[in-house]
């Protein structure tokens, strides 16, 4: 079977990332998070503390910044590793969740995240997921989704899977939170969160995850068919 690159997009807590993670391993595809990317990068600000708005010091700061990707040996789950460290659990901490999307939001940060994802996806037979995957990262992505929750369902699976690592944090904080970085993704000027005009919009608020999952492997497969018959007759 042939090989697509598919884009997931969407707001915080809709079920972008666990979502594609069970895409990637039913299609034998690579999972690529670019979230835990730019969580990678705040973490950084967070323990190197530098002037966000000093381009030379944002420069210098992401020089210093090395992310890669490895899984683990005995769940086979992927972790995250900045310079050397497995930091997968630091950075879905709420302090590195406060100050993403600000860090996220600076161009020169943006454009060093966006060549190493089409660097990691250059090869296709890749989910990845994000704010900007199917308009900027991947705007030729062979499927691109775009998944949405209503706030309260998403605040609601957030706190759990926060609880289950042991966190302690208030609906309203995770609300909040949400709330704060839809308006800051959506609304800055450096590859705001969009809905392309041709990405599939899946609202996930009422869906089980195993039918979610289900509706992205149909549609990529339908999707990868039809670039088969498309080469096959020209």
């Amino acid at each position: 079977m042939g090989k697509i690159v598919i884009a997931i997009d969407g707001q915080s807590g809709c079920g972008k990332s666990s979502t594609a993670k069970a895409v990637a391993k039913n299609l034998g595809y690579t999972y690529l998070d670019s979230g835990a990317m730019y969580r990678a990068v705040t973490f950084y600000y967070l323990q190197n503390p530098f002037d966000l708005e000093d381009s030379n010091a944002v420069s210098e700061a992401l020089e210093n910044v090395e992310i890669e990707f490895k899984k683990d040996p005995v769940s086979g789950d992927q972790l995250t590793f900045l310079n050397g460290k497995n930091v997968e659990s630091e950075i879905r901490q709420m302090e590195v969740s406060n100050n993403v999307s600000k860090v996220a939001s600076i161009k020169l940060v943006r454009q060093a995240m966006v060549a190493k994802q089409r660097k990691l996806g250059s090869a296709k037979g890749v989910v990845m997921d994000g704010r900007d995957i199917g308009s900027v990262v991947f705007p030729d992505a062979g499927l691109k989704m775009f998944m949405t929750a209503d706030l309260e369902t998403r605040a609601k699976r957030r706190l759990k899977e926060l609880s289950a690592e042991g966190n302690v944090y208030s609906l309203d904080e995770i609300k909040n939170n949400l709330a704060k970085r839809d308006e800051l993704d959506s609304s800055r000027e450096e590859s705001p969160l969009i809905k392309t005009a041709d990405a599939v919009e899946l609202d996930t608020s009422e869906l089980k995850f195993e039918d979610q999952v289900d509706i992205v492997i149909d549609l990529a497969r339908e999707r990868i068919e039809k670039e088969e018959s498309y080469a096959s007759n020209n």
